[in-house]
């Protein structure tokens, strides 16, 4: 019987971690252990032992070493260990970070697996999206989450209101009644702009384009000055602070007081309200960002991780096949329901419905989009330019003087000269 390593948790990699490992004595002739890094608090404990314990009863000449990975620092981690000579065999990468690695040229092309095994016609756009540079797939979709309206089902009552809008014109005017008697229609900080992007998506607008293979900051354009016009309109039916983000003071906190209608959050924010206020549990509604009609959600920002597998992993074939089984519908739908999670795939947002939630969440889900794919992006993000924009239009200066600021950083940040 193997010896079965199910689980590492590691803070800090040893120099046998980096460099892999492949047939390890004492697990039988010909056994090949397969080296997979997860994130911390992807998938839980439970999920991962089930995972390996059927996916090694499948394939008894395979041993599953799980490698769990702490956030802070994992991308200079994962750099050096697809750059050496022997790194692991599988990784998983945040979705908006695939361009970063690939640029490398050391990720292996997975185009014909996608095609092939893993149905990429139904993965959701803003994990698939990302992943694929220049016509090749090297990030498969693994799960995804993304924002949704978690609204006091209390203060929708005494409002008069007894559905979720559905459309961006109800939406404002159901935020204007709730803003009303000391309560607060909407806590919306100023600087969301993760929120603003799905805005500025729905007008047709973009964060940043790429022309001739040069970037170049889009934020100015008519489209995305409209997505930040609806914003301020939005913004301003409640009392969010304009210089600040979410994280600023936590709005889920702030939602727990009970005298903020509704917050714009991922569903797990819901956890922490009822948590910080236990008279609200049960009162949590959810309902998917409007969009400008009601044939549809809003765009909104898809985050979530994708899986690639490195040139340097000395089980290429083992590792494609891990992959496989991650993606699959099997294990889609057990880490979805584990860990409330988007699964990769439109076609199986149902497995979500017993959760509001998260099926409010897969609902937007489908309408999810990523960051602009550059290698660069994560150099916007660093010393973000849209934050002081949204706070500068929020307090009255010229929109279209502050985009076009905004932009040039943004095309500065994405230049590669």
């Amino acid at each position: 019987m193997k010896n079965r390593r199910l689980v590492h948790v590691l803070t800090l990699l040893s120099c046998t971690a980096l460099v892999g490992c492949g047939a390890v004595p004492g697990l039988g002739d010909g056994a090949t252990t397969v080296t997979v890094w997860l994130m911390k608090d992807s998938a839980s404990d439970d999920f991962l032992q089930r995972f390996v314990a059927d996916y090694e009863k499948e394939h008894p000449s395979v041993e599953l070493d799980i490698v769990v990975q702490e956030w802070s620092g994992i991308g200079e981690k994962v750099t050096k260990a697809i750059e050496g000579d022997d790194g692991p065999d599988v990784i998983e990468v945040g979705n908006t970070q695939v361009a970063r690695y690939a640029e490398s040229g050391r990720l292996r092309n997975l185009t014909l697996e996608s095609i092939r095994d893993l149905g990429s016609e139904d993965w959701l756009p803003g994990l698939a999206q990302p992943g694929s540079i220049d016509g090749a797939q090297f990030g498969i979709p693994w799960y995804a989450a993304n924002r949704v309206v978690i609204y006091n089902k209390d203060l929708f009552e005494r409002a008069g209101i007894d559905r979720p809008p559905t459309t961006r014109a109800q939406w404002l005017t159901a935020t204007d009644a709730l803003d009303q008697n000391g309560d607060q229609g909407i806590y919306l900080a100023g600087q969301d702009w993760y929120t603003l992007a799905g805005f500025i998506w729905d007008e047709g607008g973009e964060l940043a384009v790429e022309r001739g293979g040069d970037w170049r900051g889009a934020i100015d354009s008519p489209a995305a000055l409209k997505g930040m016009d609806f914003y301020k309109r939005l913004q301003a039916l409640g009392d969010g602070p304009r210089n600040a983000d979410e994280a600023t003071p936590p709005q889920a906190e702030v939602f727990a007081g009970g005298d903020v209608a509704q917050i714009i959050s991922a569903p797990n924010a819901a956890r922490v309200i009822e948590e910080k206020n236990p008279q609200l549990a049960g009162k949590l509604g959810f309902f998917p960002i409007p969009g400008k009609t009601a044939a549809e959600p809003g765009t909104v920002f898809t985050g979530g991780s994708d899986l690639i597998v490195p040139k340097n992993s000395s089980h290429q074939s083992a590792a494609v096949d891990v992959v496989k089984a991650l993606a699959s519908e099997k294990w889609q739908t057990e880490l979805a329901r584990t860990m409330s999670y988007v699964p990769n795939k439109t076609t199986l947002a149902d497995v979500v419905g017993g959760d509001a939630g998260t099926a409010a969440m897969a609902e937007g889900a489908a309408r999810g989009r990523a960051t602009p794919n550059s290698p660069l992006w994560a150099d916007v993000e660093a010393d973000n330019p849209i934050k002081p924009y949204m706070t500068a239009v929020l307090q009255g200066e010229d929109p279209k003087r502050a985009a076009k600021t905004a932009a040039d950083r943004i095309t500065a940040a994405l230049s590669t000269d």
